[in-house]
């Protein structure tokens, strides 16, 4: 129960910051991930935020029945004012597969199938389809959704199977390979397989929907956030990467101090760890790397605890984003365009020097000024020591 109220919390805290997107996803053993209905999760989302767009990262489609997803994320949709992100996959842990008695080698067949129903269904289609996993008889939607036209995306791992089945039906991505070494090393050749196969289908893609997703921790210095993360870091990869996953290849750490070096230190590692400055730098490199992507969402691990993961979004927010989306060139185009040009605006400091010497009890205070330390912050302040001399 705290634990979903923590998470809303987050969900709250983020919207507050002005974060874009917040999205969580569907699993149903493991221990660890505990959301098992996301459609459910960012409906009470919604109600404690304003603005921040709620996606389902993501719904495992071959677990249910294509009409009924649409049917959620339509009702989802308009209890959010509009505010849903439709994301899907084939279904990530083995283990939820085998609890409901469904082959891994049909997972990515029934999205594929499961994907084309669900957008005839949300365009207002009345559809009969009869399948090896669900039927219809022509179904219809009594309800479209709020949106003019609900956004998609398919989530992406290492393989082509996601970037392909993007580019067929022409919606967008979010890829979380990313969050591997393995993975963003393969991002310069994973929008190839979706710009292929939507030629092949005669379909559409855009950068702009793909979305990467990244690890981080961030605080005022480095050795903070490593004493921060490092903890829960090891934890987190030990317990439910190799203990409970065992993913392949996947080895324990010894030491934190070896979690946080292979994890968030040097090139290619998977997470970021640090300050702000190293933050950007990561999701810049990342950006190039990729030859260009619409949205960088961060994952959510809780590797320090939830003040210190607070105070990480805050610095994210404060200091990352606008350095990344140029919301701050402005005004260090207009600082630069000031110093660079001072002497254009000497005369406006000329104007209140002469108003002071139109007044005698003025022009004798200012025999007796020895300083500029004004405290307004006008550039139009006299320069007194210049009328000093200029007296002289």
């Amino acid at each position: 129960m705290l634990q979903f109220r923590r998470d809303l919390d987050l969900a709250e805290h983020l919207d507050k910051l002005g974060f874009d997107e917040f999205w969580c996803g569907e699993h149903h053993s493991s221990g660890w991930e505990m959301i098992a209905s996301p459609e459910m999760f960012l409906a009470a989302a919604g109600e404690r935020t304003k603005r921040i767009k709620l996606g389902t990262g993501v719904v495992s489609l071959p677990y249910h029945h294509p009409f009924n997803v649409a049917q959620r994320m339509v009702q989802l949709d308009h209890m959010t004012g509009g505010r849903a992100i439709f994301g899907s996959g084939p279904g990530a842990l083995s283990s939820d597969a085998h609890a409901l008695g469904i082959d891994p080698m049909v997972q990515r067949d029934r999205q594929d199938e499961a994907i084309g129903i669900i957008k005839r269904l949300l365009a207002g289609e009345r559809v009969t389809a009869q399948s090896e996993w669900f039927t219809l008889r022509d179904a219809a939607l009594q309800i479209l959704p709020l949106q003019e036209e609900m956004p998609f995306a398919v989530a992406s791992q290492i393989s082509p199977s996601g970037m392909t089945l993007a580019g067929k039906h022409g919606i967008g991505v979010i890829s979380i390979g990313s969050m591997s070494t393995e993975g963003l090393t393969a991002l310069p050749t994973q929008w190839s397989f979706a710009e292929d196969a939507a030629k092949k289908y005669g379909k559409t893609v855009n950068r702009k929907d793909w979305r990467v997703v990244l690890s981080w921790h961030i605080a005022e210095t480095r050795e903070k956030a490593r004493e921060e993360a490092g903890k829960g870091l090891m934890r987190h990869h030990n317990e439910y990467i190799v203990g409970t996953l065992q993913r392949p290849g996947a080895k324990p750490f010894k030491s934190i101090d070896e979690a946080l070096d292979k994890t968030a230190s040097g090139p290619g590692s998977a997470a970021t760890i640090g300050t702000p400055d190293d933050l950007v730098k990561t999701i810049k490199g990342v950006i190039d790397m990729s030859g260009g992507l619409g949205t960088i969402v961060g994952f959510a691990h809780d590797w320090a605890n939830i003040e210190n993961t607070f105070r990480s979004w805050d610095m994210v927010a404060r200091y990352v984003v606008p350095e990344i989306n140029g919301y701050i060139d402005g005004l260090r185009r207009s600082q630069k365009h000031v110093i660079e040009n001072r002497e254009s605006f000497e005369r406006a400091g000329q104007a209140v020097m002469a108003k002071i010497m139109e007044n005698e009890r003025a022009a004798a205070a200012l025999a007796v000024t020895r300083t500029n330390r004004f405290a307004v912050s006008g550039s139009n302040a006299p320069n007194l020591e210049k009328s000093e001399a200029k007296k002289a």
